[in-house]
């Protein structure tokens, strides 16, 4: 049976304004820009991440990114992807 590697966050490094690098266990190195859905959101409790100082105020928990105790949250997967 083939078994499938669990892939981790081993490093995250935030750029100014919106980007955030993910380095993951397997060696893949991925910057997100999360800008574009940033301005394109409609709830005020999304968009108000707009301010840099509570943008770069994230946690990494369980392998997803999170604010605010998952008040805005993005799984794992989809930061490996680079699709937001």
């Amino acid at each position: 049976m083939k078994q499938t590697a669990v892939i981790s966050i081993k490093t995250v490094t935030y750029h100014e304004p919106y980007f955030i690098t993910f380095r993951f266990s397997d060696g893949l190195v991925r910057t997100v820009d999360f800008g574009p859905f940033l301005r394109t959101a409609k709830n005020p409790m999304t968009k108000k991440y707009l301010d840099t100082k509570l943008f770069k105020n994230f946690a990494i928990e369980h392998g997803d990114i999170v604010w605010n105790d998952y008040e805005l949250c993005f799984p794992i997967w989809d930061l490996y992807e680079g699709s937001i």
